[in-house]
């Protein structure tokens, strides 16, 4: 018997995710409520692989009309078994972590992660969120989140745009 543990390799999925390796800069925007302006901010993300079939995506950024410096952390992979990426958020500015499953869509640039968490409302009751990551091309890609409304429709509340540094 054999046993030795056999080494999958990566697939065009995991190479996919490859494009992000790098140090990129981002501006965002969020609108923190109805009427109000967007909240602007800016940070740093360093994006490493961890091995073939995993990105860690370590990010810092000015929390907006605050003193206090925001860190998170993304980790994105990819699962056969379940045909979907996967992955997780968190950040220092919150309790929840956020797990994601999503697809690439047909063009092969977008890629749209599902997740639930805490209602924007303070119910306390989940809601439908998306990130919805753009590859715009080499050096710079987007990042949307929106929230699903009581009516279905998704409204996009945050919009972060990455250039490459290195």
């Amino acid at each position: 018997m054999d046993n030795e543990m056999k080494i999958e390799a990566p697939q065009k999925e995991h190479l996919w995710l490859q494009q992000l390796l790098g140090e990129w800069t981002f501006d965002s925007e969020m609108e923190m409520a109805p009427g109000q302006p967007a909240m602007k901010g800016s940070g740093r993300e360093n994006v490493r692989a961890m091995g073939g079939f995993w990105i860690l995506a370590e990010g810092s950024c000015q929390m907006p009309g605050s003193d206090d410096k925001g860190t998170m952390l993304t980790t994105l992979g990819y699962d056969p078994k379940q045909n979907a990426f996967v992955g997780s958020w968190v950040g220092s500015m919150m309790t929840n972590m956020w797990v994601y499953k999503g697809k690439l869509d047909a063009s092969q640039r977008v890629l749209t992660l599902d997740t639930e968490g805490p209602s924007f409302s303070g119910d306390g009751k989940l809601a439908r969120y998306q990130d919805v990551l753009t590859i715009k091309n080499k050096d710079e890609r987007t990042l949307h989140s929106q929230v699903r409304q009581d009516d279905g429709n998704w409204k996009r509340f945050m919009l972060a745009t990455y250039r490459r540094v290195k």
